[in-house]
């Protein structure tokens, strides 16, 4: 789920086309800038090492700062409402969590947090383009469960990595995953409504697999 914080994506509802990205004007200011400012905790990987768990494990104790608090605090700093919060482990070594915003007037707004000290580290700009702040607003409508709630919710199955609004129109729930002691990876849906959170059996890395997939995958 790596996302390029340049370009502002929200996973299940990402910015996504042929010519979107580079129409996209990336603004922001000085003060503010990610590329100016780098995150408090760089990690270091073992050159060949391609194993996930070990990488995962290795983000999760780095990062001091939940996703409740980065939502929290990418919000203090640019006013809207939080669709998605991802860890992301940028291509300098550092780490960050990179915080979607859907701002007044179809904008959106990336945040990065560092997740060591909680700071805001800078900010991105975009104009919505294909509609998608649209959508995003007519599904969280009438929404009771935010961003940094299925957070906190999602936190008791695990350390939490990521959370995605799920706007296809059918489950109505915040996509969470986290990341068990040993770098395991699950999936989990969290109800708009109530908060609760189920399994996500559609993820194939979910550890949560009751037998639920037969060997030969053909059901009729």
């Amino acid at each position: 789920m790596k996302r390029n914080i340049v370009i502002a994506t929200v996973a299940a509802i990402a910015l996504v086309g042929g010519g979107t990205a580079s129409a996209l004007a990336v603004t922001g200011d000085d003060e503010s800038s990610a590329a100016a400012k780098k995150s408090s905790v760089q990690l270091k990987h073992d050159e060949g090492s391609e194993d996930d768990a070990k990488e995962n494990t290795a983000e999760v104790k780095a990062a001091k700062v939940t996703a409740a608090d980065a939502i929290e605090a990418a919000l203090a700093k640019q006013s809207g409402t939080a669709v998605s919060a991802e860890l992301d482990d940028e291509d300098n070594g550092g780490l960050v969590w990179d915080v979607d915003v859907l701002g007044k007037g179809s904008t959106w707004h990336s945040v990065q947090v560092d997740p060591g000290t909680g700071k805001v580290l800078g900010t991105h700009t975009e104009q919505d383009e294909d509609g998608d702040a649209k959508r995003v607003s007519a599904a969280l409508k009438g929404a009771s469960v935010s961003a940094e709630d299925a957070a906190k919710a999602a936190a008791d199955k695990g350390t939490v990595t990521s959370v995605d609004l799920d706007d296809d129109g059918t489950t109505g729930a915040w996509e969470a995953e986290t990341s068990g002691a040993k770098g395991a990876e699950s999936d989990w849906k969290v109800d708009l409504q109530s908060g609760k959170v189920t399994a996500d059996k559609s993820d194939s890395h979910d550890d949560s697999d009751d037998n639920d997939s037969d060997d030969d995958g053909s059901d009729d």
